[in-house]
């Protein structure tokens, strides 16, 4: 059993009966498969709306005739399968594990992803991981991002590189095509919670957790800038919510960049090829730690998937194209 989370959504209408009663006693009436006090936790943490509005005080008095959203995620033991799944392993020995994910391949098991996993590969690599919490893995790639992760393959290798990542020592690089031309490169110090409506989302927030994000220019197009990234913290969906904040949304990414951007007179060619593109344009390009057994520092590097090259060779040839007709 590995433990792994979920979102759930839950929506009802209060009725008189509600009428005074506070929310947590409400929300517990309406929904009795939880808690009150899980209830509670969940509207202190921002995870409950009343008509579209985020109420953070369980004792809020109700009227009786409020639209309930419930929006959370919760702890769930998932049954996980050791699964004969090709692994890119990018380095490996007795403690820690690097591999290069693809894109659309999910780290952990969930509800709609019992199987399939990095975790149910990692279990068929190395069986004896399954006496480490979450198979070893002490960092995540969204789904559709591709690159670099490093797994501990002994809860001593775990425990090693928690403390690294918690002390901001791991140094984790990322490549990137955003949207719109970057004049330089920069920093955005900009806290990140989650989003005040859309509860699976995440955004800069005035009091979320702090999170630090530096970026520079590898090359601009008429359009777009490939950059790269290096966090100072680890937000989920960090760069994405921070390069959308200051209107560079990744290409490619419907949650946080819109709908697609396509530039003005371009070729058939280049607006098929960015149509035809569906995930982020980000890639997890270098990885550097202290080995959590010798204190060696080490680096890998994993070069762009084709996806990603044949993406910035159209916007290339799309600024090329259109340099040459001025």
């Amino acid at each position: 059993m590995t433990e792994s989370t979920d979102t759930i959504v839950l929506e009802a209408t209060a009725s008189p009966v509600h009428f005074n009663q506070r929310l947590d006693q409400v929300l517990a009436d309406l929904f009795p498969d939880y808690s009150r006090s899980k209830m509670k936790t969940w509207i202190q943490n921002g995870h409950v709306a009343l008509n579209d509005d985020v109420v953070t005080v369980p004792r809020h008095k109700m009227r009786g005739d409020e639209v309930v959203k419930v929006q959370a995620t919760i702890d769930v033991q998932v049954a996980s399968q050791p699964q004969n799944i090709d692994l890119d392993i990018v380095y490996e020995d007795k403690d820690i594990l690097v591999i290069n994910k693809p894109a659309d391949l999910v780290v952990h098991p969930g509800a709609g992803n019992s199987s399939g996993t990095v975790l149910n590969a990692l279990l068929a690599h190395v069986p004896e991981i399954d006496k480490v919490p979450r198979a070893g893995i002490v960092h995540r790639l969204d789904k559709d991002t591709t690159g670099l992760m490093v797994v501990a393959k002994t809860l001593q290798a775990q425990t090693h590189l928690v403390s690294q990542l918690q002390d901001r020592v791991m140094s984790r690089e990322y490549e990137a095509l955003v949207i719109n031309t970057m004049v330089a490169g920069g920093v955005v110090d900009a806290p990140i919670g989650r989003h005040p409506t859309k509860r699976t989302l995440m955004a800069v927030r005035e009091f979320g957790k702090p999170a630090v994000t530096h970026y520079r220019v590898i090359e601009k197009f008429r359009a777009h800038t490939h950059v790269r990234l290096k966090l100072e913290s680890g937000r989920t969906h960090q760069i994405r919510v921070h390069m959308a904040h200051i209107k560079h949304p990744l290409a490619g990414d419907p949650t946080y960049g819109g709908r697609p951007r396509l530039p003005k007179g371009a070729s058939e060619d280049c607006v098929a090829t960015l149509r035809g593109f569906r995930r982020q344009a980000l890639h997890a390009a270098q990885l550097s730690l202290y080995h959590p057994r010798t204190d060696e520092w080490m680096t890998w590097q994993a070069p762009l998937p084709t996806d990603m090259v044949s993406l910035i060779d159209a916007v290339r040839q799309d600024t090329r194209e259109h340099q040459d007709s001025e």
